[in-house]
C-alpha cells in the first residue's frame, strides 16, 4: 500500500489542482487551494477498501457545502459522476458518505475500490473529480481571491 500511496501522491501533485500533497499517517493529503478554511482531499485504505474524500476540521465549511446542496437540490453522487465522466470514467455513480470521524474531521468520502485491486490512476482521477466538484460548493473557493 505504501508504494501505491506514493504513486497517488505523485499523480495528485502532477494534476496541478491541489496545494501541497504529502503522504502522512498512511494517507495521501492534498491541500484544497483557496478554501475558506483548512480542507484536504485525502486517499486512504480502510476496511479493505480505498477511500477518497474531502476532510475538514471546520464545521462551518462542511455546513456551507451541505447548504449549497440543499439550496440547489443537487445530489453529490451526480455531481461527482459528472466530473468523473469529464475525466474518462465510464462506470456507475459512486455512493458518497458524509459524517464526522473519530478525529473530529468532517468527511465526505467515496470508495475507489477494493484495496487489493485499486490502481493509483483511478484513485487520482477520483481525487481530481472530488476537487472539481467540491471547489464550487459552499465556501470552498472563499479564499481564492486572497491567494
Amino acid at each position: 500500500m505504501n508504494a501505491m500511496l506514493e504513486d497517488v501522491r505523485k499523480g495528485a501533485e502532477a494534476a496541478g489542482v491541489f496545494g501541497e500533497v504529502v503522504v502522512r499517517d498512511g494517507k495521501v493529503w492534498a491541500a484544497a487551494k483557496g478554501a475558506g478554511d483548512e480542507a484536504f482531499y485525502v486517499a486512504w485504505e480502510e476496511g479493505g477498501k480505498v477511500w477518497v474524500g474531502l476532510q475538514t476540521p471546520a464545521r462551518y465549511l462542511s455546513q456551507s457545502i451541505e447548504a449549497d446542496l440543499v439550496n440547489t437540490g443537487d445530489k453529490l453522487e451526480e455531481l461527482i459522476l459528472e466530473e468523473l465522466i469529464e475525466l474518462g470514467y465510464e462506470g456507475p455513480a459512486l455512493a458518497c458518505e458524509h459524517y464526522r470521524d473519530a478525529g473530529k474531521l468532517y468527511t465526505f468520502r467515496s470508495a475507489a475500490g477494493s484495496a487489493h485491486v485499486a490502481r493509483a490512476e483511478a484513485i487520482v482521477r477520483l481525487m481530481v473529480a472530488y476537487e472539481a466538484c467540491f471547489r464550487r460548493l459552499g465556501d470552498m473557493e472563499a479564499g481564492a481571491e486572497e491567494a
